[in-house]
C-alpha cells in the first residue's frame, strides 16, 4: 500500500479535524445517553436548557441557539408540549410573535436534571486539566470565528 505525503500544514490540519471529529463523537454520545436517562432526546433538553437560562423565546430565536431548521424544531416543540414541559404563549409586546416558554414541571425538570448533567459534562472534559479546558476553549472560539470571517471575505 502506497502512503501518500502530504505537505506538514494539510496534514496536521487532516490529523486535527479526524481528532475534532472523533473527539465530538464521543462526547455527542456519552451526553445523548446522559439525557436519554432523563427521558429526553438531546435536541429536546438543549430546547429546555435554552428556556431554562433565557426565559421565553420565538421559535426562530431557539433554532438559532441550537443550529436547527424551524421544521425540525416545530416537532420538537410538538413533542415537548405533549410532554407538557413548555407551552406556545402569544407576546404581550407584538401579536405576531408566538413565545415558547416552560411550564411549571418544565421548570422542575430544568432545575432537577441540569445542574446534574452540567456535573457530568465537567467529568468528561476533566481528562484536561482547568487551564487545558480553558485553552482548547479559546482555540475552538478561535477556529470558529476564523472560519465565519474566511466566509465572508469570499
Amino acid at each position: 500500500m502506497n502512503k501518500i505525503k502530504y505537505p506538514q500544514d494539510i496534514d496536521v490540519a487532516l490529523k486535527t479535524w479526524v481528532k475534532l471529529a472523533r473527539s465530538f463523537s464521543t462526547i455527542y454520545r456519552k451526553a445523548s445517553e446522559n439525557i436519554k436517562s432523563f427521558g429526553l432526546t438531546l435536541p429536546q433538553f438543549a430546547v429546555i436548557e435554552a428556556l431554562g437560562h433565557l426565559g421565553p423565546l420565538k421559535v426562530g430565536d431557539i433554532c438559532h441557539k441550537m443550529l436547527a431548521t424551524g421544521g425540525n424544531m416545530t416537532l420538537i416543540i410538538d413533542n415537548l408540549e405533549k410532554l407538557q414541559l413548555v407551552r406556545r404563549v402569544p407576546s404581550k409586546k407584538d401579536r405576531r410573535v408566538i413565545l415558547i416558554e416552560l411550564t411549571d414541571k418544565g421548570q422542575k425538570l430544568f432545575d432537577e436534571y441540569f445542574i446534574e448533567h452540567a456535573k457530568f459534562i465537567r467529568d468528561l472534559f476533566s481528562v484536561l486539566s482547568l487551564p487545558e479546558q480553558k485553552q482548547l476553549n479559546s482555540l475552538l472560539g478561535k477556529l470558529g470565528l476564523g472560519i465565519v470571517e474566511l466566509e465572508k471575505s469570499k
